[in-house]
């Protein structure tokens, strides 16, 4: 049946909105990092406990540097919290890890959330170098298995955090593979250009080096500052 619009008023008017910035609020901000290296003992204390009620795997980088707090209740608090949520990492990624083993018609989704997740956690390095290792190793068996069953589920992000985290460790081989996929899969993505320069210097290939940085000049990316700076100490 017709729509009854007799009552339906369409404006053309078009009003804009303008919100002021909270200048008190943002005065106070500080990164946290800042703020355990410059807060007194209380206010150190209650910026923990603060965090205990926020997402704590976001800051476990963060957390680690209260380990050396010379308050020794501070230092306990960020003990407790790294200890809490390591474990809590351990244990989502061995049951998560399993079900993308049990090849079921969910396993690509579940490899597919368990990529994002352990990439949150893992590019805060809060793990020894030997745990490290190993759970990148299983950050890039979730990765094959997406490349395998579902390649179009492997975004651009994707491809980077897996190459950055295999830099990290040094696994040049595995992360050249990672980089040249992506360059298949999204030729034309800044971040597959910026995670092969950064593969290239790392491993000490300058001649793929500025061949990569000529590609880059040549195509039509964007190039942000952030690529120019890198560009810059590269060089």
């Amino acid at each position: 049946e017709p729509v009854d619009l007799e009552d339906v008023i369409f404006s053309k008017e078009r009003i804009k909105s303008f919100v002021s910035a909270e200048e008190e609020s943002e005065r106070n901000l500080v990164s946290l990092e800042e703020a355990i290296e410059i807060t007194n003992e209380k206010e150190l204390r209650t910026l923990m406990m603060n965090v205990v009620r926020g997402d704590v795997q976001k800051f476990l980088y963060s957390i680690s540097l209260a380990l050396n707090s010379q308050d020794t209740e501070t230092a306990h608090y960020a003990a407790s919290m790294l200890q809490d949520a390591l474990n809590d990492f351990r244990t989502k990624v061995e049951k998560e890890r399993m079900l993308v083993l049990e090849d079921s018609e969910q396993s690509v989704l579940y490899a597919e959330t368990l990529v994002e997740y352990m990439n949150q956690v893992l590019e805060q390095r809060a793990f020894t170098d030997m745990e490290q290792r190993n759970f990148v190793g299983i950050m890039e068996e979730m990765c094959d298995i997406l490349y395998q069953r579902a390649p179009g589920r492997m975004s651009s992000v994707m491809y980077e955090a897996i190459s950055l985290r295999l830099l990290e460790i040094e696994e040049y081989d595995q992360a050249e593979k990672w980089c040249n996929r992506a360059k298949v899969f999204y030729p034309n993505t800044l971040a597959s250009f910026t995670t092969q320069l950064k593969l290239y210097f790392a491993s000490g290939k300058k001649e793929q080096f500025f061949e990569t940085v000529e590609e880059l000049k040549n195509s039509s990316v964007v190039v942000d500052n952030e690529t120019l700076e890198l560009l810059r100490v590269f060089k």
